[in-house]
């Protein structure tokens, strides 16, 4: 029979949550010494039953330092006998960069996209915070416990609160990448009630990434670039004009001449109508008379052509059509024609016998 002297846990590994102390065929005696140190909890179980904690420490076994275990083994003079016990090593230390990722996609429901299919991947940190409600828990009596053994249930838990989290946010979707931080913290105070029930404290929760559906993505993407282009088309077609003619000048076959040819005589076509929007009279102006020999347009009360300065005879005096003397509506446009001297083409009263302007005899 081996009788322990001192009881101790060196722990060199870095995902070792519980360790079980070997104890082989060696048996705990008055004077055994047990060391705990920083960053780790012993736990003293008889039948698998938890017992004694001992925070980090040096501690003489006896029956002052284990009353719980004494009372388990019905020590009623004391701890005298040497004894065989569970002795259990906790560490309390920080795990970090523990991976989470959503293997399926979260349904989230959006003020403007409504139902929307959400993925996302991080890291946390947690740490054992109540040794004895966590062996009680989720250990139990294994001979060790890693993180490998608790990080599938953490992930499940993560999901159901990454859904709430969000969900109580408000958050919209397309804000969600911008608001990481908040999300993290959101998550993390949603998961703490759940982990202090297993003796855990979930220390750090991080968003590396939240992403969309591939579709949803796209679709952001055209409407945005639409968007851009909205306030500049017409910029943007004459840049897309002006490379489709560098391409055409390129290509040196039939086709591309013809597309240049093309988008030449589109171009010029686009040209010449603003230039004619700028320089181009309204092709109807006021109608006057015209010389009846020239054609020129002379104005309505002249009585020779300012051109050719023939004598206008006699005109109609809304379109300038010429008239025979005697007329009295003119055959071109209807208006009604006043006499007029045969001569000078002078408006005359009726009944006169002599042109007021020439003398001409009527």
């Amino acid at each position: 029979m081996g009788l322990l002297k001192n009881i101790e846990w060196t722990d060199d590994s870095k995902n070792t949550i519980v360790y079980r102390f070997d104890m082989k065929n060696d048996y705990v005696s008055k004077g055994s010494v047990l060391t705990v140190r920083d960053s780790q909890v012993a736990i003293f179980a008889h039948k698998g039953k938890m017992a004694d904690v001992f925070e980090p420490g040096f501690y003489k076994l006896d029956t002052d330092s284990i009353p719980i275990l004494t009372k388990l083994m019905s020590w009623k003079y004391g701890f005298e006998n040497p004894f065989r016990s569970d002795i259990y090593f906790v560490n309390t230390r920080q795990f970090t960069n523990c991976k989470w990722g959503t293997a399926n996609p979260i349904i989230i429901r959006d003020a403007d996209y409504g139902a929307v299919r959400v993925r996302g991947y991080g890291t946390y940190a947690f740490r054992v915070k109540d040794a004895f409600v966590f062996m009680q828990e989720l250990s139990g009596t294994n001979s060790s416990f890693r993180t490998d053994d608790i990080t599938s249930y953490i992930k499940s838990i993560v999901v159901s609160a990454i859904s709430d989290a969000i969900g109580e946010s408000g958050i919209p979707v397309l804000d969600m990448a911008g608001n990481l931080l908040e999300l993290g913290a959101a998550v993390r105070k949603a998961m703490q009630p759940t982990f202090e029930k297993l003796g855990l404290e979930l220390t750090n929760f991080v968003f590396e990434n939240f992403s969309l559906p591939k579709e949803l993505e796209e679709a952001l993407d055209k409407n945005t670039s639409l968007g851009m282009m909205r306030g500049n088309m017409d910029v943007y077609t004459r840049m897309a004009q002006a490379d489709a003619l560098k391409e055409a000048a390129k290509n040196p076959g039939m086709a591309g001449a013809t597309m240049g040819a093309g988008l030449g005589f589109g171009m010029g076509n686009m040209f010449g109508d603003m230039m004619r929007q700028q320089n181009s009279a309204p092709a109807s102006q006021e109608k006057g008379a015209t010389c009846p020999s020239c054609g020129a347009r002379v104005s309505g009360s002249a009585k020779f052509c300012p051109e050719c300065g023939k004598p206008l005879g006699n005109v109609c005096p809304k379109c300038g059509k010429p008239v025979k003397a005697g007329a009295k509506f003119c055959p071109e446009c209807g208006q009604p024609l006043q006499a007029s001297c045969p001569k000078c083409g002078a408006s005359v009263k009726a009944g006169a016998k002599f042109c007021p302007e020439c003398g001409q005899k009527l």
